[in-house]
């Protein structure tokens, strides 16, 4: 299974490019793939997330499961995460988790999603979002693979 991190931002600090590269590399068949935001001007915010759910929807790998990241999603613990990978691998499906612009995600794109998942209830900046999940997703490939788990 490969799990592809598609982002809304391609432009971010450094610091949350290198952090999740580093979560990122630990995972050989994970990726992140990001997308251009739109350019925020005059625009109702319907209008830019739906722009931007074009973009990420050319982006999703052919039959992957496509898993959004929104607030209203389901919050889950880290040994959850972990579980939602080992089911998400028998199934033998890629898995797409996908995270949106300023706005959030367009209805429709949220629509398609087999799941929702929030980080936290927590308004996080984007660049945080971005490491939080790719740290999240590497302690719990780290906890399928039998490594130890600080919290047991």
């Amino acid at each position: 299974m490969k799990l592809t991190l598609l982002a809304v931002g391609d432009k971010l600090p450094a610091w949350a490019q290198d952090a999740t590269a580093e979560y990122l590399k630990r995972m050989p068949r994970a990726e992140l793939v990001t997308v251009k935001p739109e350019r925020r001007s005059n625009q109702p915010a319907d209008t830019l997330k739906a722009a931007e759910a074009a973009r990420l929807l050319e982006r999703i790998p052919a039959g992957a499961r496509l898993v959004a990241l929104d607030e209203h999603g389901a919050q889950v613990s880290t040994r959850e995460l972990a579980e939602h990978l080992r089911r998400w691998e028998a199934d033998g499906r890629d898995v797409c988790l996908v995270i949106g612009g300023a706005d959030g995600l367009a209805p429709d794109l949220l629509a398609r999603a087999e799941q929702k998942l929030a980080l936290s209830r927590l308004t996080l900046p984007h660049a945080l979002a971005r490491v939080l999940l790719a740290e999240q997703l590497y302690r719990a490939v780290s906890l399928n693979a039998g490594h130890p788990y600080h919290r047991e």
